[in-house]
């Protein structure tokens, strides 16, 4: 919480409804979601890969070695993110009834179809060589970049579930 953020509206953000991020009901589908492992699994796993792949792009970009791996890299990266995005959007059917777009999700889903277009067109670049190796590799760090951005928004989210759920067990035991 800011320093400058009383603590009563610490608490009355953490509990009302309006700054909710999921009812009982979604809280409970979500609970009950298998694919809410699935994106425990793969959201560490993309990280992973992300590092990964960033380390062997600077290393070709700084050095002028190693395009093929750094190539194939940003390729498993981006297969990763579809499978991430396929799967979240089956869990966010199962949680709130919708594929893409849901209420509390509904800017991490716009700011995603960046992240896709993205590394789409970084795989149409390498497949249509439509840009030589150095440049399709900056676009991947573009890509990149938009991802990290993603991954905070859905980490303050995760966060700010969090702190809901902590405050709703609060209130349960006073009660």
């Amino acid at each position: 919480m800011p320093d400058n953020m009383p603590s009563d509206c610490a608490n009355r953000a953490a509990t009302e409804p309006a700054f909710s991020l999921y009812t009982a009901d979604e809280k409970r589908r979500r609970d009950a979601s298998p694919w809410t492992l699935v994106q425990g699994v793969l959201a560490p796993l993309q990280f992973v890969v992300f590092l990964v792949s960033t380390a062997l792009v600077w290393r070709y970009l700084s050095t002028g070695t190693g395009a093929e791996v750094a190539t194939a890299s940003v390729v498993i990266k981006t297969l990763v993110l579809y499978t991430i995005m396929i799967t979240g959007s089956i869990w966010e059917r199962d949680v709130f009834g919708q594929y893409l777009f849901a209420r509390p999700f509904f800017w991490e889903d716009v700011f995603s179809m960046l992240v896709l277009a993205l590394h789409t067109a970084y795989l149409a670049a390498v497949m249509f060589a439509l840009l030589p190796v150095t440049e399709q590799l900056y676009l991947a760090l573009v890509a990149y970049l938009a991802y990290v951005i993603n991954a905070g928004q859905f980490l303050w989210k995760f966060r700010l579930a969090r702190r809901q759920s902590a405050a709703a067990e609060q209130q349960a035991v006073r009660a």
